[in-house]
C-alpha cells in the first residue's frame, strides 16, 4: 500500500493564496490600482469611477476587504477605502520571493 506524503503547505503560502483569490478579477485589480495611486477613496466616488452596479461594486470591495489588502472606514453616510498598508507589503513581499523563486530555478525553457 503507498503512503500518501503529507503536501507542506506553509503559513505563506496559505496567505499568498488569500491575496491570490482576491486579486482573481480584473474589476478587483483595477480597484487595487485605483486605491494604490491615492490616499483613499470613497465608495461613491468608486461607483461614479466603474460602469458596474453599486452592489457588484459592493462584493468586490467585500473580497478585497476579507483577503485583508483594503480596509473601510464609514464616514456615514459614506465608506472610505484605502490600501491596508500592511498587508498590501505583505502580499508584495510574498509574490516578490515567490516569484523570485521560481526564476532562479528555471532559466531554461521548458520542452513540454
Amino acid at each position: 500500500m503507498a503512503v500518501k506524503r503529507q503536501i507542506p503547505i506553509t503559513e505563506q503560502h496559505k496567505r499568498m493564496a488569500r491575496y491570490a483569490k482576491a486579486m482573481g478579477h480584473p474589476v478587483r485589480m483595477y480597484v487595487l490600482e485605483l486605491l494604490s495611486r491615492q490616499a483613499c477613496c470613497y465608495s461613491g466616488d468608486l461607483s461614479e469611477e466603474l460602469p458596474i452596479a453599486k452592489s457588484t461594486l459592493s462584493q468586490h470591495l467585500k473580497a478585497l476587504k476579507e483577503a485583508g489588502l483594503i480596509q473601510g472606514e464609514i464616514e456615514a453616510p459614506k465608506v472610505k477605502y484605502c490600501l491596508n498598508q500592511t498587508n498590501w507589503e505583505e502580499a508584495r513581499q510574498l509574490f516578490d520571493h515567490f516569484l523570485k523563486q521560481g526564476t532562479k530555478v528555471n532559466n531554461r525553457s521548458c520542452d513540454c
